[in-house]
């Protein structure tokens, strides 16, 4: 699943979700400078956006389709794990990873993240959690059900769904020993997709590696329909969720 994502980056960078502005100016604001690294940049969907706000920002990614799709569009992208990355002495003011960090080991995520780090540097790692109308919402799980029924997909989103994720971040932190306490943030937000919009996104998803061709345009077709008969688009409600914590000690180098 994790090696799905650069097999289209044109239709992944495109249809991903951006991040809350609220969400990015907060990071920045908490951060002692301008420098930040980006980890599992992808097309540099965050990366573009710290860029915006006014940050240098370097971006680290394991698959090199999706490092050259950022390279095209002016990034500066290293190709590694973030675990294996080499920093070469370099420093910076804040670490970041936009929809990616699962993919991180956390502890191991969270010590590099210190050793790179300025004192009072931040790291802050943050998903969007997708919540559609809850009519919708069961109605799309009911198409996944019927396609794949052990699938993610297959049962509503809630912000719920992923704790698993924030608490390994939260666990993470905890262990590396080198930040102050953690915190968290929560940036609602919503954007309204047409059908087409929102079925060109799909096969983005992680849960679509799952799928074989023919299920993937079953599912479109399924998810389609439901569309269709709630108008043709319909608003989705996003929680962006920041686990958050500041470099306050050393990190040993055993780590």
């Amino acid at each position: 699943m994790a090696e799905s994502f650069g097999a289209d980056p044109e239709r992944y960078d495109r249809s991903r979700p951006t991040y809350p502005d609220a969400l990015v100016e907060a990071v920045v604001a908490a951060s002692p400078g301008p420098d930040v690294v980006d980890v599992g940049t992808g097309t540099g969907i965050a990366a573009r956006q710290f860029q915006a706000a006014g940050c240098r920002v370097l971006g680290v990614e394991v698959d090199p389709r999706m490092a050259a799709w950022a390279r095209r569009r002016g990034l500066d992208v290293e190709v590694s794990s973030f675990e294996d990355w080499e920093p070469a002495g370099r420093l910076f003011d804040a670490v970041v990873s936009g929809q990616t960090w699962h993919w991180v080991d956390p502890v191991a995520g969270a010590a590099k993240a210190a050793r790179v780090l300025r004192p009072g540097g931040r790291l802050a790692v943050f998903w969007n959690v997708a919540q559609p109308p809850p009519a919708l919402a069961q109605s799309f799980a009911d198409v996944y059900r019927r396609v794949l029924p052990d699938s993610p997909p297959a049962r509503a989103s809630t912000t719920t769904g992923y704790s698993p994720f924030t608490a390994r971040a939260v666990d993470g932190i905890r262990e590396a020993g080198a930040f102050g306490d953690h915190e968290q943030w929560t940036f609602d937000w919503t954007r309204t997709y047409t059908r087409d919009e929102w079925l060109d996104q799909l096969p983005t998803s992680g849960a679509a590696a799952l799928l074989r061709p023919e299920e993937l345009a079953e599912a479109q077709a399924g998810v389609g329909a439901v569309i269709d008969a709630a108008g043709g688009s319909f608003t989705m409600a996003y929680t962006a969720v920041v686990i958050t914590a500041t470099r306050s000690r050393p990190v040993h180098a055993s780590r």
